[in-house]
């Protein structure tokens, strides 16, 4: 299926990730809308998976808005840590989103359990993205890419953990990438780099017609 030209509704009230999708949204012609411009409602996230709280967001701005709508959960799993944050990332900065201190529990987790040489500090980011159909029909695609941490953190760009997540083969971190870096792909590109980027090539390819 192909969604027809008009208007999608960015299912997310953190700016950051409002910004990067409508990024990549950009070049397909759509009339991008935020959740928060909207005035939509932000539901709770109670799914157990990155893939069910995507979900439930588009859901949501897609029975709200009566517009297809797109959702991201993200986040960032550390070996060390069993996983964690995983779902709970954006908890970890508490009500204030405070990731500075998000990301120095994180280090100081992992010093806690002795994490301090590269092999032991692997982790990895995950994105789902959904897509929330007006009729009632979600289908979500997941991205996923793998690294390092570091610390202490390096570079101001992007948003959340990105100063501390070194991408395998590359010798800077997300928070010193610029978005284009990052993202990755554009149609007719090849691989993507952000787990942002990965899952949305799937979406794009499905749904909006970009090549392969």
């Amino acid at each position: 299926m192909r969604l027809a030209a008009g208007p999608i509704v960015v299912a997310s009230h953190n700016r950051g990730k409002a910004r990067e999708i409508a990024e990549l949204l950009a070049p397909f012609g759509l009339e991008v809308k935020s959740a928060a411009a909207l005035g939509l409602s932000e539901p709770d996230e109670t799914g157990r998976t990155f893939e069910e709280n995507a979900s439930l967001k588009a859901r949501a701005a897609a029975t709200e808005s009566g517009l297809p709508s797109l959702a991201d959960d993200s986040g960032l799993a550390v070996d060390a840590l069993d996983g964690a944050p995983g779902i709970f990332s954006a908890r970890w900065a508490g009500d204030a989103r405070d990731f500075s201190a998000a990301m120095r529990r994180v280090e100081g987790e992992l010093k806690a359990r002795g994490a301090t040489d590269p092999e032991k500090r692997r982790a990895h980011f995950v994105c789902a993205l959904a897509l929330a159909l007006p009729d009632g029909r979600v289908e979500s695609f997941v991205g996923r890419v793998d690294g390092t941490l570091v610390w202490p953190p390096r570079g101001d760009g992007g948003f959340g953990y990105d100063p501390i997540f070194l991408p395998d083969g590359h010798h800077r971190t997300f928070g010193e990438m610029s978005a284009e870096e990052k993202h990755g792909w554009r149609p007719g590109a090849g691989e993507a780099l952000s787990h942002r980027a990965r899952a949305f090539r799937k979406f794009a390819r499905e749904w909006l017609g970009a090549p392969a």
